[in-house]
Formats: C-alpha cells, sequence, structure tokens
C-alpha cells in the first residue's frame, strides 16, 4: 500500500482547494421517475481530539434519502480529513425504514496514537443495539482511504483529467473490516467533456461494489450508477452542465416536506414544543400578577364592549408604559391615537 500513501502526499493544497464546494443531485428510478436526492459539502473546519491541539483539516458532510425498491432509506455521512486525505474521523449511519421496524447500522472511525478502532452499531426495530469493535495498527493503515476521503479524491481526478493506472487502497468495509477499493477508468470510455471514473469496494466478504462516476471538469459529480441498485444520481445544476457542454439532465420538482413523516423532524419538534412549554410555565409562576391584569382588562373590555378594541386595549395598557406621562386611565379625551406620542397634546400647565 506504499504507493497508495505516495499518491495521497502527492496532492497539493490547492488541488483541495478548487474541490471545497456544495452539490445536489437527484435521486431517479427507470423512467425518470424522481426517488429522493444526494447532497455532498466540503469546507474548512477546525478539530480536536481530547488531549490534543486543534487541528486545521477538512469536513466533508454528505447525505441521501429516498426511496429504495420502494424502502424508505436514508444516509448521512460525515467525515473530519487531513489534508494529505487521511482520515482524522468518520461516521456513517444508514437506516432502512421497513414498516415500523427500521434497521439502522453505524459505523464510527476514530484515529488514536496507535492506529484506528471502528465501532460498527446495529439495530433491527426495538432490539437492543449491537456492537462490534474493531482495531487496526498503523502498519496496515497506511494509505488508508476513508468513504468521506473518497469523495474528495474523485473530485481532485476530476480536476487532473487523469486517473492514474489501477491503484489499490486500504479501506473499511460496512461490516467493519479492512478491505481494499480501486479507481481506475473503464475500458472503452472516452475523455472528453466528461471524465468516468470506476471505483470499487472490495470487501472481505461477498462480491465487490462498484460504481461508476461521471466527473465535470469543475469538480461536480453528473451521475453516479452503482452496479445493481435501481437508483441512479444525476446532476440537477443545469448552469454547471452548460458551461461544460454536456447535456443537461431533466430537472424534477421539489418534493413537499411532510415533517410529521419524518422521525427526526418530528422529535426536534416535539422536544421544541415541550420546551418552549416549560418556558411559558414557568414565567408565568414567576410573575402571578398576570392574571389580576388580565383580568381587569376583560372586565373593562366587557363592560365597556367597544367598537375597536385593539384602540380600546392601546389606551386601557397605556399607562403602564414607562415613556407616557402621567395622565388619566383611559385618555382618549386628550389624545388623539395612544399609538402615536406626536399627536397627544401637551398636558396643561398646572397652576401655582
Amino acid at each position: 500500500m506504499e504507493a497508495a500513501a505516495k499518491f495521497l502526499n502527492h496532492i497539493g493544497p490547492e488541488e483541495l482547494e478548487s474541490c471545497l464546494f456544495e452539490e445536489t443531485l437527484a435521486l431517479v428510478a427507470a423512467g425518470g421517475r424522481p426517488q429522493g436526492h444526494l447532497w455532498v459539502t466540503a469546507r474548512h473546519a477546525p478539530y480536536e481530539q481530547e488531549g490534543q491541539q486543534v487541528r486545521s483539516c477538512l469536513l466533508l458532510q454528505a447525505g441521501s434519502k429516498g426511496l429504495l425498491d420502494g424502502v424508505p432509506y436514508s444516509c448521512r455521512l460525515t467525515g473530519y480529513v487531513s489534508m494529505q486525505l487521511e482520515t482524522l474521523e468518520q461516521e456513517q449511519h444508514e437506516r432502512l425504514e421497513f414498516g415500523a421496524h427500521p434497521t439502522e447500522r453505524k459505523i464510527h472511525m476514530v484515529q488514536h496514537p496507535h492506529g484506528m478502532t471502528v465501532t460498527v452499531t446495529t439495530r433491527e426495530g426495538e432490539a437492543e443495539p449491537q456492537h462490534q469493535v474493531f482495531s487496526y495498527g498503523w502498519a496496515s493503515l497506511e494509505g488508508l482511504l476513508g468513504e468521506a476521503a473518497s469523495l474528495l479524491l474523485l473530485r481532485v481526478l476530476a480536476c487532473r483529467r487523469a486517473v492514474p493506472p489501477s491503484i489499490t487502497f486500504p479501506a473499511i468495509d460496512k461490516e467493519g473490516h479492512l478491505c481494499t477499493t480501486t479507481y481506475q477508468q473503464p475500458v472503452g470510455s472516452t475523455q472528453v467533456e466528461v471524465l468516468v471514473v470506476e471505483r470499487a469496494l472490495h470487501a472481505a466478504q461477498g462480491i465487490p461494489m462498484v460504481w461508476y462516476h461521471s466527473l465535470l471538469p469543475s469538480g461536480h459529480l453528473a451521475r453516479r450508477v452503482q452496479v445493481g441498485c435501481p437508483v441512479v444520481a444525476v446532476l440537477q445544476d443545469a448552469l454547471a452542465l452548460s458551461s461544460t457542454g454536456a447535456e443537461p439532465q431533466p430537472l424534477f420538482p421539489k418534493q413537499l416536506l411532510d415533517w410529521e413523516e419524518d422521525a427526526q423532524l418530528c422529535s426536534w419538534f416535539l422536544d421544541r414544543k415541550e420546551e418552549l412549554r416549560a418556558s411559558h410555565s414557568t414565567y408565568v409562576q414567576q410573575h402571578p400578577e398576570l392574571f389580576a391584569l388580565l383580568a381587569d382588562f376583560l372586565q373593562a373590555l366587557l363592560l365597556r364592549q367597544p367598537q375597536n378594541p385593539i384602540l380600546f386595549a392601546a389606551e386601557f395598557f397605556a399607562p403602564f408604559a414607562r415613556r407616557q406621562p402621567p395622565g388619566p386611565s383611559f385618555a382618549s379625551s386628550v389624545s388623539l391615537s395612544p399609538f402615536c406620542s406626536t399627536s397627544c397634546p401637551n398636558p396643561p400647565p398646572q397652576g401655582d
């Protein structure tokens, strides 16, 4: 894996600077039916581990949400990567919602002085989560390429407009096992405006996972196809495509967000609702005079039954204003409008 480490070390900071941007792709099925969306963003960010100094690194965040064979699916990826594409920490969370029994998997990778620890957490339905922990030393991790660093590497290759001869990087599969990943240009593909890169993840067990990425010279991902997956990701930004002469993909309307059906958004709403309710209750308990004040106002309102209750409320509460000059409780006879201090005449001079 020495060649992989050398290749990553030859990626310059100026190349990575051009790869720091956001992009969004539509997920479509056969016939162009929209199935969801995928987004990727990369930026500079500080990274701090306990007992160590803060490091300047790159933060890559990605996510996708939609349908996979009719099953609601979501995935989130957060990775802290050094300027040499070294994975400092990474977390990937996947969720498949089979009715009321979702299946979740979370992979957390974190670097430590002796190597890297990988924690795989799986949970099915309401069952207790299962944890598996793997530890790898530096000797086996030279040139390791995590999922976050992999997305940045694709952008670098797109800007270079070249794919090196088949090169192998160490990687971590979805089971937490050490495996390999390769990048190469497919046989027969032509390098014109769109660069096609084949990426294969050779898991420790089972058949390899293969993706084909069509990349624009700007580094944007125009199209992503995973072998065996019924959903294809296509770029929605017509301006990015037209600047390269590539054929734009059809645009798809935004899907309305039903927050009540989204477990995370619904949870945030309920938490915020309880927080506000507790805050309001505490405030009322701290100010018992509110009940007397509102009772007096409602009693006066019902007795007078004014044609303009808003104006009446303004006149009723006007004496409580700190900047209002002292005067009678109901100053309508000496004021044109309680809403404007300039319309109120000066009070008559008091006799000696």
